[in-house]
């Protein structure tokens, strides 16, 4: 959601704020802000409604060098979009500067006790609160930053990470969390924070991860942690690598990062299938903590996720299920977490995030583990809150994924899934070692044909026009295709707009069909050969009430008599279909957003890490 940086070092502050500022665009926002004031007799804030160029159009007037700051792109959660509500936000004398990601629920109680302590508000964001908190303790105390700070996060209910500078102290950046992503760095002069690692990437790639109910403080060249105590615990801290490079977060020659991304696919799945193929052409996933004599006793497999990742989970439970002979349940994190059912104790919980800091499959995560279940995330972000907790973790391979619609990220979680299905199968003894090593060889085959599939992109081209001016589309399927068409309709309705809806194709004559009339577009992805002639049927359905029917099926299927356009993908095991059968939709979607003059990075609305409820 919110994005946060700070800095503090020798170098102008000002366009390194605004440079981490643009790094986190991803994260979605609807204005933006910066604060210096290191050696300004009074402090500088800068905000702007709506785009970061806003912002950097303001803040290119002022002539102004200061090295240290604190910058912030708002998502709006309490209050409306305008510049007054946007961060940073101040105490009433400017003593405590600070921004906030996240959302503090006892905000109004909050505010109501200041309120009798004669602070006034001008804002109606719940940041201004905890800005002013901080600033009470403060002054009540008189005993500086840590105490105040401490005594604030106490107070403070929901989540947070706070970015704060001080009066007192011209030369620093404070910071806490609880509950939203934070990171910080230094270098040998210099000291950052972020919400996230592309912010940061093109200074160092050496992070600490701040824990919840954690503060501290960036001078130029240090940082130094402190717990609730007040006690130091800087040398507790770990100091993680983020085997990213600086560029892989640029546009690299693209013209939008969907593209680049989508083009990065086979080189994301690549390396995310060679992390767990060992030199012998074998599976390893011993190796990230899971013993043998636990998976032999398992029966059942928990799956909790949103979004993109939820749907690869459902591609997982039919793979897993074929293969290794096990149940498993795949649940929507953020229903998963008010649920009150009995889980298995022979089962493991699966917990799927590219950031590792998605709210509600975290929280669904420490539900399982107060239940006695195992946890394994699968995750693109080493160090996250996730995988900090998890009891394993296989990390996905995809590198930095900046547009908000996922596309590498949701392929690299497919291949993992897949893996850890074929080593659970082998490790249960459900399939030989012949059929196992065969499928690896599948498996392995992925990132071709993958590369074959995004170079018949004209044909994607050409349909693409044809759904611009569509207002409603269906997607159809069976079995596997019924979860690529849970994920094909996602990309479409979040970057183009289009009501676009995934139905399993059995249930058209459940009530569905009743919408289908001429005109409406039906996309029917058929991929799996004891299904296909079932899917043929219903594209028969909605083409005989003159639906348009676009048919994603593989190269050599007949299917030209019941559909009207037809996508053709390179033949692949059917169990691993998904990782092709999504191309072509991840295609469509954005060239129709394009074609609609839209920017399919940034979709309305949307943020690329759902950090909050």
């Amino acid at each position: 959601m919110c994005g946060i940086v700070g800095y503090v070092g020798k170098n102008d502050a000002k366009p390194i704020l605004l440079n981490g500022l643009k790094k986190l665009e991803y994260r979605g926002y609807d204005s933006a802000g910066i604060a210096i004031r290191n050696n300004l007799e009074l402090p500088v804030i800068v905000k702007a409604e709506g785009k970061l160029v806003n912002l950097v159009e303001k803040t290119n007037k002022l002539n102004i060098f200061t090295t240290s700051g604190v910058g912030h792109s708002r998502w709006a959660t309490h209050g409306k979009s305008n510049e007054t509500n946007a961060h940073p936000h101040h105490s009433d004398d400017y003593n405590v500067i600070g921004v906030h990601n996240g959302i503090i629920e006892n905000y109004q109680e909050l505010k109501d006790k200041l309120t009798n302590k004669k602070y006034k508000f001008y804002s109606e964001t719940d940041t201004e609160v905890m800005i002013k908190l901080i600033d009470y303790y403060y002054k009540k105390y008189k005993l500086g930053p840590i105490d105040a700070i401490n005594k604030a996060i106490v107070r403070a209910r929901g989540s947070y990470a706070l970015a704060l500078m001080f009066k007192d102290y011209p030369n620093q950046v404070w910071f806490a969390k609880n509950g939203s992503p934070l990171i910080v760095a230094k270098s040998d002069d210099s000291a950052y924070l972020a919400s996230d690692v592309p912010a940061i990437l093109n200074y160092t790639n050496k992070v600490y991860y701040v824990n919840d109910l954690e503060c501290g403080v960036l001078e130029a060249g240090k940082v130094t942690f402190y717990d609730l105590n007040g006690d130091d615990i800087t040398d507790k801290k770990e100091l993680v690598t983020i085997d990213w490079k600086a560029d892989s977060a640029d546009l690299g020659g693209f013209e939008y990062y969907m593209d680049k991304e989508i083009a990065e696919q086979p080189e994301a799945i690549q390396n995310t299938i060679n992390a767990y193929l060992t030199a012998e052409n074998k599976l390893d996933f011993h190796s990230i903590g899971i013993k043998q004599e636990y998976l032999n006793d398992l029966d059942e497999i928990y799956i909790f996720a949103c979004g993109s990742a939820y749907h690869a989970g459902i591609v997982a439970q039919h793979v897993i299920e074929d293969l290794a002979g096990v149940n498993v349940r795949v649940e929507l994190a953020s229903e998963f977490k008010y649920r009150n059912y009995k889980m298995n104790p022979k089962s493991l919980a699966i917990v799927i995030s590219q950031s590792g800091e998605t709210k509600d499959t975290y929280e669904a995560m420490l539900k399982a583990k107060a239940n006695g279940i195992k946890t394994l995330a699968i995750c693109n972000v080493k160090g996250s809150t996730i995988t900090r907790d998890a009891d394993f973790n296989a990390y996905t391979y995809a590198g930095p994924e900046i547009a908000v619609a996922t596309t590498k990220a949701y392929s690299c979680q497919l291949v993992v899934l897949y893996l850890f299905a074929l080593f659970l199968a082998r490790t249960k003894y459900r399939i030989n070692k012949e059929n196992y090593y065969k499928l690896i060889d599948e498996v392995k085959q992925i990132p071709a044909l993958v590369k074959e599939t995004i170079d018949r992109k004209e044909n994607v081209q050409r349909l693409s026009a044809r759904f611009t001016e569509k207002t409603n589309v269906f997607f159809i399927g069976r079995g596997i295709d019924y979860a690529v068409c849970m994920e094909g309709a996602l990309k479409l309705k979040e970057i183009t707009y289009i009501n676009s809806n995934a139905y399993a194709a059995g249930e058209l004559k459940h009530g569905t069909i009743s919408l289908i009339q001429k005109g409406v577009a039906t996309i029917a992805i058929a991929t799996q050969p004891t299904l296909i002639e079932k899917t043929v049927s219903n594209m028969v359905e909605v083409k005989s009430r003159d639906g348009s029917v676009v048919a994603l099926t593989n190269d050599g299927n007949n299917v030209e008599q019941s559909s009207k356009y037809q996508l053709y993908i390179p033949k692949i095991n059917p169990m691993f279909a998904a990782s092709v059968a999504i191309i072509p939709l991840q295609q469509l979607s954005y060239y129709v957003c394009l074609n609609k003059g839209l920017n399919p990075d940034k979709p309305r609305n949307l943020a690329k890490s759902v950090t909050v409820e």
